[in-house]
C-alpha cells in the first residue's frame, strides 16, 4: 500500500468545527425553520430543534471551522520528522484564507497530495464549502471540479483500509488501537468541541486534540507503508 507515495509530498491534515452560534434561540427564524426543516428525521415529541442543535457543527451549512491542523514528513539528519502548524480561532475567514494560502503555494505539484481520516466525506467537502460560504477562493488541490479521477490529489485513510468494502465506518481511535498507536482521545472527543468552544472558549485545548489526530493519521501512514513510528521526540510543533 502506498508504494509509490513519497510521504514528504503529502500534507496531513484534521479539522474541528462547531455550531455557527451557542444556542438554537440564537439564530434568526428563516434559519431556525432551515435547522428545524434538515433535523426533521430526528425531531419527535420528546426531542425538539433544539435539542438537536449540538450536531450542527457537522454540517457545513449551520457550523464553522475554528481549527485545520496540518503536518507534514521530512528528514532531518537521516531521521525522520513530522512538522505540525495550526490555522486556529474565531475568525473562520480568515483561518480559511491563511490554509489556503499556504496550500496554493506549497501544494500544487502533482506529485502533491493531502491526506485525512475520512475526510472525502467530512474534512476536504467541508472546507470547500465553508471556503465558498466565506468568499475564499477553494484551494486548487481541494477543488475536484472537471477533474479526472487519477487527477485528484486526496487520500484518506478511511477509505484505504476499507479496500473496497463500503459496509461500515471503521474509526481513527480503532485503527490506532489496531496499530499499537497511542490513542488520540485522551482528553476529549469530537462530541465535546462545541461546548469546550461555546462554553469554556477553550481553543488551545481544541488546537492540541486536533494536532493529535493529525499526528494518529500520519502513523497510520507509516503503518500502511510498512515503516517505524514516529517518535514523539520527532513530532515538531511550529506553533
Amino acid at each position: 500500500m502506498l508504494n509509490n507515495t513519497d510521504l514528504k509530498n503529502v500534507l496531513v491534515l484534521d479539522i474541528e468545527t462547531v455550531p455557527q452560534f451557542s444556542e438554537f434561540d440564537h439564530l434568526n427564524d428563516n434559519w431556525k425553520e432551515l435547522w428545524t426543516h434538515k433535523m426533521k428525521h430526528l425531531i419527535k415529541e420528546e426531542v425538539t430543534a433544539a435539542d438537536t442543535y449540538e450536531r450542527a457543527g457537522i454540517y457545513a451549512e449551520f457550523g464553522k471551522i475554528i481549527c485545520i491542523s496540518a503536518g507534514v514528513f521530512y528528514n532531518d539528519n537521516n531521521e525522520l520528522k513530522f512538522r505540525l502548524k495550526s490555522y486556529h480561532g474565531d475568525d473562520e475567514r480568515l483561518l480559511l484564507q491563511e490554509f489556503s494560502e499556504m496550500l496554493n503555494k506549497n501544494y500544487n505539484k502533482e506529485e502533491h497530495s493531502v491526506c485525512g481520516h475520512n475526510a472525502k466525506e467530512f474534512d476536504f467537502p467541508y472546507i470547500a464549502r465553508r471556503c465558498l460560504i466565506t468568499g475564499i477562493p477553494i484551494p486548487a488541490i481541494l477543488d475536484n471540479s472537471g477533474k479526472k479521477p487519477w487527477e485528484v490529489k486526496l487520500l484518506d485513510t478511511m477509505e484505504m483500509w476499507k479496500f473496497g468494502d463500503y459496509k461500515s465506518y471503521t474509526s481513527l481511535k480503532l485503527l490506532a488501537a489496531l496499530f499499537g498507536i497511542t490513542s488520540p482521545k485522551d482528553d476529549i472527543d469530537g462530541s465535546q468541541v462545541g461546548e469546550i468552544y461555546w462554553k469554556e472558549k477553550n481553543l488551545d485545548r481544541i488546537k492540541i486534540y486536533c494536532q493529535k489526530d493529525v499526528v494518529t493519521v500520519a502513523q497510520i501512514l507509516l503503518k500502511f507503508k510498512g515503516m517505524e513510528l514516529l517518535k514523539e521526540e520527532n513530532v515538531v510543533y511550529a506553533n
